[in-house]
């Protein structure tokens, strides 16, 4: 078997090297690939799928690190990509059916809901009457209500209605309105919990608090040291079952009745902070998983 990575990034940066270093430590040699240099062929001599790095062959596994964003047909177009190498027995983590489900935070909110997961009231739609109806509802019992992007990360662009006067003063995304309930932590410091899952297993957690209502560590918010219970754990692990990931990253935030919600499953979660904080060489631990998944699934035996 090829001892050949390739790791799908535009930016490898810090998790690139973590990652590098640890294939390296194991025989592998690693590649990074932008999708936006891959391109498919079909009706011509050559390779019906080109991968800078493996002209004439194929990886013998593919990590995802990040999917560039850009117009529907780009995006579509990357994970086409991916979904391609997968019909061509590659063994993909996370293949492109997980972010599909993952990077679409409507899709995600549904899923987590019909599997009885607590997850925020949320509103999805581009209907403006019921979408402000929606709103308005949320403020009559006294609550608020976030707004974001439906493809979005890091904490960019997120808005809180806290009152009707705001209604005047808030952006949409694309003509789609992604709404959901605020919860209220009952502290004067929001936080919540990102706990990592990796092969069905919480290797990591930290405490994410800010000064602010956004606790995303590239937003300015803080990480802590966290050990948490069960109730935590399973709530990540069926998260992460739901949405159908090797590996991922959940954001929990607990209300001020002790209730658990999930509010983000991510499949292409950073590690950075976490590792800063839990003691976990996370990278060591991803390309484990990887490297067993990769001897026991070819094909479509992929399926997790």
């Amino acid at each position: 078997m090829s001892r050949r990575i390739a790791i799908i990034t535009d930016d490898p940066g810090w998790h690139g090297k973590e990652l590098h270093k640890a294939f390296n430590a194991r025989g592998y040699h690693c590649t990074n690939v932008s999708l936006t240099d891959c391109y498919l062929r079909t009706g011509s001599e050559g390779d019906s799928l080109f991968i800078p790095g493996f002209e004439g062959t194929l990886p013998a596994g593919v990590f995802v690190r990040g999917v560039p964003g850009g117009t529907l047909e780009e995006v579509v177009f990357y994970l086409d990509i991916l979904h391609a190498l997968r019909e061509l027995n590659v063994f993909v983590y996370n293949d492109a059916r997980a972010i599909e489900r993952s990077v679409d935070k409507g899709m995600t909110s549904f899923l987590l809901e019909q599997s009885g997961l607590a997850t925020p009231p949320t509103w999805v739609g581009n209907h403006v009457h019921q979408a402000y109806s929606f709103i308005r509802k949320q403020l009559e019992l006294g609550c608020k209500v976030v707004i974001k992007p439906l493809f979005g990360s890091q904490g960019k662009n997120l808005q809180l209605i806290s009152r009707h006067s705001d209604l005047t003063n808030f952006e949409v995304y694309n003509k789609i309105y992604y709404l959901q309930k605020y919860i209220d932590t009952g502290t004067k410091e929001a936080h919540d919990w990102r706990l990592f899952v990796i092969g069905g297993q919480v290797v990591a957690a930290m405490r994410r608090q800010s000064s602010s209502w956004i606790t995303n560590v590239a937003a300015g918010g803080k990480c802590y040291p966290a050990v948490l219970d069960e109730e935590f754990a399973e709530i990540a692990r069926a998260a992460v079952r739901t949405v159908r990931m090797y590996y991922g990253g959940v954001d929990i935030i607990r209300d001020h009745d002790g209730k658990l919600w999930i509010t983000e499953v991510n499949s292409i979660p950073a590690w950075r902070g976490l590792q800063s904080v839990s003691g976990v060489t996370v990278a060591e631990r991803l390309v484990t998983h990887f490297l067993d998944r990769l001897q026991h699934c070819s094909g479509v035996e992929q399926a997790i």
